[in-house]
């Protein structure tokens, strides 16, 4: 039985990518707050994201797009996401760090969404490649806004900072991000600058066009099939 078990969780990962990227994803959301408090506890977050990373890379790897590009910008990103838990207020480096993050993700986000429209029936991973890819574009707005609170000193504020003198830790701009994508409304964390307030407003447009052209594109397919 134990043999059975070992070499079907294997297989069920490389069969699921996007299963596994989307857990990936997730697990680090709720487990950051409790490591936050140390850099040990950033490191280890930074490990969960290299995780994730390395999950994205296998889900391009099965969309048949160039997965070169996926690892030439994957690779760095893990780097820099180890330094930036070790070193979180350096702007040089959130900045070097976002400069690999945001254009890794965005083009994950691309990857997944083309191999979701590439056919016309939907599989088990196709289904969980619709939560992954929204949180990929979450995660790349995160690192987009980190770049812009050290572009723009004060963009955002929020409860950890009312007055915008210092800047947000990521997992808050994480948590703008993931508010504005799903279109609940921003919360105690809001933008104050124009730079920062229009790229929420175009995260607020992607937002609405993603529930409007890959769910109602799934929900749609998933009608057929069964009809």
């Amino acid at each position: 039985m134990e043999m059975t078990e070992r070499r079907t969780l294997p297989a069920l990962m490389a069969r699921y990518p996007s299963a596994v990227l989307l857990a990936a994803q997730l697990l680090v959301v709720l487990s950051y707050p409790s490591l936050d408090e140390s850099t040990l506890g950033r490191a280890v977050a930074g490990v969960f994201q290299m995780v994730a990373v390395l999950a994205a890379v296998m889900v391009v790897r099965r969309t048949q797009v160039l997965t070169w590009v996926a690892i030439l910008l994957g690779l760095p990103a893990m780097g820099l996401a180890v330094a930036e838990a070790v070193v979180p207020d350096s702007g040089p480096v959130v900045l070097v760090s976002a400069a690999f993050h945001v254009p890794f993700y965005f083009f994950v986000s691309w990857a997944m969404l083309r191999h979701l429209f590439h056919d016309d029936h939907v599989t088990r991973d196709e289904l969980f490649a619709t939560g992954a890819a929204f949180t990929v574009v979450a995660w790349a707005f995160a690192y987009l806004y980190a770049a812009v609170q050290v572009v723009w000193p004060g963009s955002f504020v929020g409860a950890a900072s009312p007055d915008g003198a210092e800047p947000l830790a990521w997992f808050d701009l994480l948590y703008l991000s993931f508010t504005t994508l799903t279109s609940v409304g921003l919360s105690d964390v809001y933008p104050v600058v124009d730079h920062a307030r229009s790229f929420v407003m175009v995260e607020q447009v992607i937002g609405v066009f993603y529930v409007a052209m890959v769910v109602s594109r799934l929900v749609g397919l998933t009608v057929l099939r069964r009809s």
